[in-house]
């Protein structure tokens, strides 16, 4: 083996990929004009398990080794608390607070972003977010504080 991070990122793509498709196979599949509820995990699935395939193959057939580096905890913890608090408070606080917490909490997962940057990123990611779900696909979410 070559490089181990990406085959192991590959074999969890591969993992989780065959779990969609798994659970898939208990639902109506449909016609491709007339899909069923299982119709989307499967080719999602599908399509995970095969990129996460060649994902696997790169890495055993990389040109150099390369090992693992050092685990980012602080990126992976403020990732994690980002999606909780987004789950936890979106119906609290309403979309736009709580989208604007969540996208500075993962931009500031970065070491490399100033405040000022993560400032302006989460201001356009609130600000494209908000126009996308709630204005254009008209999601039911009140914008501020119930």
């Amino acid at each position: 083996m070559r490089s181990y991070p990406d085959v192991l990122a590959g074999g969890v793509f591969v993992v989780v990929g065959g779990l969609f498709v798994a659970g898939s196979l208990g639902y109506d599949r449909g016609t491709l004009l007339r899909m069923g509820p299982g119709y989307f995990p499967l080719l999602a699935g599908a399509i995970v398990a095969a990129l996460g395939l060649a994902i696997v193959v790169k890495g055993l057939v990389a040109g150099e080794e390369i090992p693992f580096e050092a685990v980012p905890w602080r990126a992976i913890a403020l990732i994690v608390v980002a999606v909780a608090f987004f789950g936890l408070f979106v119906r609290r606080l309403g979309f736009v607070p709580t989208s604007a917490v969540t996208a500075l909490l993962v931009t500031l997962a970065s070491r490399r972003v100033r405040p000022l940057m993560a400032v302006a990123v989460a201001a356009g990611l609130t600000a494209a977010a908000t126009l996308i779900f709630v204005v254009g696909l008209q999601l039911r979410i009140p914008l501020w504080g119930a």
